[in-house]
């Protein structure tokens, strides 16, 4: 046999063993947690990709993928074969162009539920509706869709290294669903801007401005101006103050604008408070003990009250 053929069937040995790695938190069964990273595992099975993805569920498991990197439109790794050097992957997907992001911006500040969602840090299952008819799907409707690159010498599309991408990937979603959004266009701040700033503009209530520290009147009653005794200022006080509190009466329990109709289902998922915390510190347990959290939650649900 040739060397070039010895080498090129280099790879197909057992990996090399990594210290460091990225590994996923799913240590049997199915990867993935939240609504937007298995739909984005389902999309992809529904490709044709179910058991070439299963060559990678190992790697990703074994924390073979030594680096994973999600810009706008496109993700990179590096992930470690049986070869001394890792192997480079990318899986690149065409972000929304800016006119198409400011319209789903439009549409997400137009309804109070995506806005506030979305500002406490989670994707409403209803967001892919929305964006579905906006003309921008958050997930590719063909494999096409994707260009998958990995200089490993596998021909396979996606190899066990890009596999192993796609599940960390995932996972990455879990983490930080807005991760899912950068690929296609937008970082958290450059969404959350947007929104806060459409919103305060459809509501008529500008962002508060930083406290100027306090400030005194130039004219007006002032506490000099009180009676010395309690009863009196107590007088006083209500005097200064009864006129608009009779006057605002009539529209104390009025909302300031107009509320939205609200949408069918609000239900939020026990994992939003979790996920906004971040992971533990090791001292107190780590990130095996959001696992121990989310079963808890789970357990002391609506259903089991």
């Amino acid at each position: 046999m040739s060397e070039q053929s010895t080498d090129r069937f280099a790879d197909y040995g057992r990996p090399r063993r990594v210290d460091g790695g990225l590994r996923a938190r799913s240590a049997r069964g199915a990867i993935g947690r939240s609504w937007w990273s298995r739909r984005f595992l389902e999309v992809l099975e529904s490709f044709a990709l179910g058991t070439r993805l299963t060559r990678g569920r190992s790697y990703a498991r074994a924390g073979q993928v030594l680096r994973l990197d999600i810009a706008p439109g496109r993700v990179s790794a590096q992930v470690q074969g049986s070869r001394p050097r890792p192997y480079e992957v990318s899986i690149g997907l065409s972000p929304f162009p800016a006119a198409l992001w400011s319209r789903i911006e439009a549409e997400l500040a137009g309804q109070a539920f995506f806005s506030a969602r979305l500002l406490a840090g989670d994707l409403p299952d209803e967001l892919e509706e929305l964006f579905v008819a906006a003309g921008a799907p958050l997930f590719p409707a063909g494999v096409d869709e994707l260009t998958q690159r990995c200089n490993c010498p596998d021909f396979a599309v996606p190899c066990k290294h890009l596999a192993a991408t796609f599940y960390l990937l995932a996972e990455a979603f879990d983490a930080d669903p807005f991760e899912l959004l950068h690929w296609r266009g937008r970082s958290r701040a450059e969404l959350l801007e947007q929104l806060r700033a459409r919103r305060a503009e459809a509501t008529g209530t500008p962002p508060p401005a930083e406290p100027a520290g306090p400030s005194i009147p130039d004219d007006g009653p002032s506490i000099a101006d009180l009676p010395v005794s309690p009863a009196g200022a107590a007088r006083a006080l209500a005097g200064l103050s009864a006129t608009p509190m009779v006057e605002a009466l009539d529209r104390f329990w009025s909302p300031p604008v107009p509320l939205p109709d609200r949408p069918p289902r609000l239900a939020t998922g026990p994992d939003l408070l979790l996920r906004q915390l971040g992971p533990p510190a090791p001292s107190i347990g780590g990130p095996g003990l959001l696992e121990r959290l989310r079963r808890a939650y789970r357990a002391f649900g609506p259903g089991d009250r």
